[in-house]
């Protein structure tokens, strides 16, 4: 009997080793969340593959209680999508917009709703009783993280407008957001709208300039957690937005919040399987995986706590229309940009503030501290290639792609010697050329010496007198598409679609209105030097010790209970 309960108990310790051998391995494999994309439910196995750490999710008020408070329509945010970002590691920020019709005196969708000045606990105050009600749902499935609106500097009368109240009526929308969903959910972080700067450059300031005239807000950290933006083409204008973040916190006597990049990207006109006719913003395949690497490098730089790529996937969309996906929206095949954004994953995952910058007339290069070693990211900055002297840290090197492919290299004389390819423009030059990843192990970046270029363009004036523009050729008739089997998913109620709308969701399930990146004619690419604070480094999620004891608790349960049972059978 002694030798039955000794062999029982080892058991136990052993099944529990492994349990636990099992939580450190997840947890070390998790995603760092800094790493975003939007929708990612639509591609779980790609988000995973890629390394995936957060993305968003529409919550439509006009699709969730589409015809009164009673309604509650679960089909439109299917749990099973997040249960399964919740089981990958992804964080959930969901984005809470779009009043119905009978929540609203003013246009339906964009409306200022019905009762939003009366106390957060009166029932007429329609918004208050919805946000408690969502944060109620959806806390306890894993979303802690809500963007209240979106896009709200967007003018009434202009393509995009999603908003129609003043900012005075935003910040109302966000305080009461934000007292109702802190009472429901102690752990909860509200984003402000993810706005787009040049439609109207001074919002921001002007929405501070209102929380810091109301007396209640300091006491109440100004009723917001984050500040978010969307930014889009041009790499070198996240300097300005995310710095004049930061500068307007300081200016009004703000704490300074976190400033987190929503949804960036470059959308290809000139993919050769989804072609797209379009006025402005011509960019190629490889120029998209280019800025992948471009934007993450200086937003990070900037400040920016996380970055979010819009989208993983564009779904429902008809032949023409502008597709923004790493992946194709007919067969899901892989865009370059799919595989540059892994490559910049893997290369920068677990970096450590600050990430420092080194910059030429001709050059970026961008160093990211890490656990493993050291990273840097390099690319040209005009049309012209530069050949780059880069102080080696280490006695060999691994030079990486945007694609990934990647070479050993070692330094001579304590350098490596690079070359950058120059910029590609068509109509207009967004962005710099192909970067490159330089990565070290086991080294560090301390006192580390500037760069050297051996040859370039002599001045930025002479490299685009002497680049050739290329005229991009667009095909437009497209061609036939072959048609990926969708995952069945239930089948919700068709309402009608706001004005000008278009569907994103499957048509298997309630259809509700695209979000649309939005961009503004009078985006420059001039960048203004703004004083960023170091942000404050996000720690890595590690298995923590609640968890083993529940693993020592369940583990003990079930084969305790199971010995008890065989030893009350056997006296039988």
């Amino acid at each position: 009997m002694r030798y039955k309960l000794f062999t029982f108990l080892l058991l136990i310790v052993v099944l529990v080793n492994v349990a636990a051998r099992r939580e450190a391995s997840l947890a070390q494999g998790t995603a760092d969340p800094r790493f975003g994309a939007v929708e990612s439910f639509w591609a779980p196995d790609e988000a995973a593959d890629l390394g995936v750490g957060w993305e968003r999710i529409l919550f439509y008020w006009s699709e969730i209680q589409p015809t009164g408070p009673g309604d509650w329509n679960t089909l439109h945010v299917l749990e099973e999508w997040l249960v399964e970002a919740n089981a990958q590691g992804r964080t959930i920020v969901g984005l809470l917009k779009n009043t119905p019709p009978w929540a609203t005196d003013d246009v339906p969708f964009s409306g200022v709703p019905r009762g939003l000045y009366l106390p957060v606990n009166d029932p007429g105050n329609l918004w208050a009783a919805y946000v408690r009600r969502a944060a109620t749902y959806y806390g306890p499935l894993g979303v802690h993280h809500w963007i209240i609106w979106n896009e709200p500097d967007i003018a009434p009368d202009v393509y995009g407008h999603e908003f129609s109240g003043s900012a005075q009526d935003y910040y109302q929308l966000v305080k009461v957001a934000y007292q109702v969903m802190k009472q429901v959910d102690p752990n909860v972080t509200i984003h402000l709208g993810g706005m787009t700067y040049w439609h109207e450059p001074g919002y921001l300031r002007r929405y501070l300039q209102i929380a810091t005239a109301d007396p209640s807000a300091a006491a109440n950290h100004y009723y917001f957690d984050v500040i978010t933006y969307h930014i889009y083409f041009r790499p070198e204008t996240i300097y300005t937005i995310v710095g004049n973040a930061f500068a307007a916190q300081q200016e009004f006597g703000i704490p300074l919040k976190p400033v987190w990049v929503n949804e960036t990207n470059a959308r290809p006109s000139m993919d050769p399987e989804w072609p797209v006719q379009v006025h402005s913003f011509q960019i190629d395949l490889e120029q998209q995986a280019w800025y992948i690497v471009q934007a993450h490098a200086i937003g990070f730089n900037s400040g920016a706590a996380r970055m979010g790529v819009y989208k993983l996937v564009d779904i429902n969309m008809a032949p023409g229309d502008e597709s923004w996906g790493l992946i194709r929206p007919y067969d899901f095949s892989k865009r370059p940009a799919y595989h540059a954004y892994q490559t910049t994953i893997q290369y920068l995952a677990g970096f450590t503030y600050p990430v420092r910058r080194e910059q030429g007339s001709h050059y970026y290069i961008f160093t990211f501290p890490r656990p493993e070693g050291t990273t840097r990211v390099m690319w040209a900055r005009q049309q012209t290639a530069v050949t780059l002297q880069v102080p080696a840290l280490a006695d060999s090197a691994l030079l990486v792609t945007a694609l990934g492919q990647a070479q050993p290299i070692t330094p001579e004389n304590g350098s490596y010697t690079i070359h950058l390819d120059g910029a590609r423009c068509y109509s207009d030059c967004y962005m710099g050329g192909p970067p490159l990843f330089l990565v070290e192990e086991a080294v560090t970046d301390q006192a580390l010496p500037v760069a050297v270029p051996v040859l370039a363009a002599a001045t930025p004036e002479a490299a685009l007198a002497t680049a050739t523009v290329i005229t991009p050729t667009v095909t437009t008739t497209p061609t036939v598409m072959a048609t990926r089997t969708a995952t069945a998913v239930p089948t919700g109620t068709a309402t009608a679609l706001p004005p000008s709308a278009t569907p994103t969701e499957r048509p298997t399930r309630t259809l509700t209105p695209t979000s649309s990146p939005t961009l503004a004619a009078t985006e420059v690419a001039l960048v203004q030097e703004t004083a960023v604070p170091t942000p404050v480094p996000i720690p890595l999620p590690v298995p923590s010790e609640t968890t083993f004891n529940a693993w020592w608790i369940i583990v003990a349960a079930v084969f305790l209970g199971g010995f008890l049972a065989i030893s009350a059978w056997r006296r039988k």
